[in-house]
């Protein structure tokens, strides 16, 4: 089985974080946290700030390492890099993405996540 290595950030407003809305493919209408692949040579945080520039055009602050995901989905397994992030400038543009919201705790509860976000939603039931 394959193995895709991607990051994710967890853009934090106080206690809200920022999750998107998939707009194409097997998940569309489902939740997730922003990011993406990590390209050959590219260190994690590069991917990041490039993955969020092209997703959402606005800059980020990486403010920590949050987790890793490690997910089997039926044709590959995924590694998910997860930082605790802020924004740093910009106004948000879904570019892939059909819908955004800043979600407390019990909002974050109520999104349809797709399958590997949820031990993201787990973890930050204990920190926000």
């Amino acid at each position: 089985m394959k193995t895709i290595e991607v990051v994710a950030a967890i853009i934090k407003d106080n206690d809200k974080v920022l999750a998107i809305c998939r707009g194409y493919g097997e998940f569309i209408n489902m939740w997730e946290f922003p990011g993406g692949k990590i390209e050959p040579n590219e260190s994690k945080e590069d991917a990041l700030h490039r993955e969020i520039s092209e997703e959402l055009e606005v800059a980020i602050n990486i403010e920590e390492f949050l987790m890793t995901v490690e997910y089997d989905y039926p044709n590959f397994h995924l590694t998910m890099h997860c930082f605790i992030c802020t924004l740093k400038d910009g106004i948000i543009k879904l570019n892939d993405h059909n819908d955004a919201c800043w979600a407390n705790k019990d909002k974050l509860k109520e999104l349809n996540w797709i399958p590997a976000d949820l031990d993201i939603v787990d973890k930050l039931m204990n920190i926000l």
